[in-house]
């Protein structure tokens, strides 16, 4: 079990990381998700060790991890990290890269796992290829395969899919996700993608202004998000009064409700004024002016601008 107690870290005078505790199980699959500064990558590099804590501690199956004051070379060997610069070697191939690790006694069991990564990660046509020709997304695909050479117990990601086409980055998730399941290996990604957190993430880890401010099942969280910003971090989200909705004069209550829960009705109490449009393939997203606000809701059909409709909650 790895184990935060109650960890900060400062950044010359600005506290990046303040108090944060949490407990992830093996072969946990882990989300970290929060806006841009929030302390993600900063939390990844404290858990492999790239930086010495000013308080708290972090500890693996109760073994302390520990920070450069104490490890000439930073990190531990069931631990592997990778960053947002993927840290390749340019000048040999894509084997090359993927097998650096490996050891070179048993070759042919080295061939066979190098083999065996550049499939999991689509990348065997280019195995005889040098890095520095690779495209910024490839280069990602083989940072990938090389962090998994050894395969460690603990896999600290950093926006790990950021560059891959969506096309491919799909199927790449679902091979990966589910061989770390397959092989008990504890996954922690720092994302701005919800996908991420939402299918492939057993917890999500909600970080703000350096503080854990959430944490639970990703569905739990999506479905009953604590806050607006928490919500705002799976999508479009509607911060209404369910006064809104009901007659009742008490009803105060604030509901955060997705462009999905909301719909288009013959009569109902909130009439929005239609802005734009955006189609997303099985329906359109519109985005509508009620209140003096922004509102967005689904819709099975492109609506005309500046027409006047009514919405409820969908049920």
């Amino acid at each position: 079990m790895l184990i935060i107690k109650n960890i900060s870290f400062t950044y010359i005078e600005n506290p990046v990381i303040q108090e944060v505790s949490f407990k992830i199980t093996k072969g946990q699959n882990v989300a970290i998700i929060g806006e841009s500064g929030c302390g993600k990558s900063t939390l990844l590099k404290l858990l492999y060790g790239l930086y010495n804590l000013d308080n708290g501690e972090i500890l693996y199956n109760e073994k302390p991890i520990l920070g450069p004051k104490y490890n000439l070379i930073p990190g531990e060997d069931y631990i592997k990290y990778l960053a947002q610069d993927f840290d390749l070697m340019p000048y040999i191939t894509v084997e090359e890269n993927v097998g650096k690790f490996l050891s070179n006694i048993y070759k042919d069991k080295k061939i066979a796992r190098i083999q065996e990564l550049l499939e999991m990660v689509e990348m065997t046509e280019f195995a005889k290829i040098k890095a520095k020709y690779l495209s910024g997304g490839q280069q990602q695909r083989v940072a990938l395969a090389r962090v998994l050479a050894l395969e460690p117990e603990i896999l600290l990601l950093d926006e790990p899919f950021s560059q891959i086409d969506s096309f491919r980055k799909n199927s790449l998730r679902r091979n990966l996700f589910n061989y770390f399941k397959k092989k008990q290996i504890t996954c922690i990604i720092a994302t701005h993608d919800s996908t991420e957190a939402l299918s492939f993430s057993d917890e999500t880890i909600v970080l703000q202004n350096g503080k854990l401010i959430a944490k639970g099942s990703s569905r739990q969280l999506y479905e009953n998000p604590p806050s607006y910003y928490v919500a705002s971090l799976f999508g479009e989200v509607n911060e209404l009064k369910q006064s809104h909705f009901t007659d009742l004069k008490d009803s105060d209550e604030t509901l955060l409700l997705y462009p999905h829960q909301l719909k288009v009705v013959d009569k109902g109490k909130i009439k929005a004024t239609v802005k734009q449009c955006y189609f997303k393939g099985s329906h359109y997203l519109v985005k509508a002016a009620f209140d003096r606000k922004a509102i967005f809701f689904e819709h099975h059909s492109e609506l005309e601008l500046n027409l006047e409709v009514t919405l409820s909650i969908a049920r």
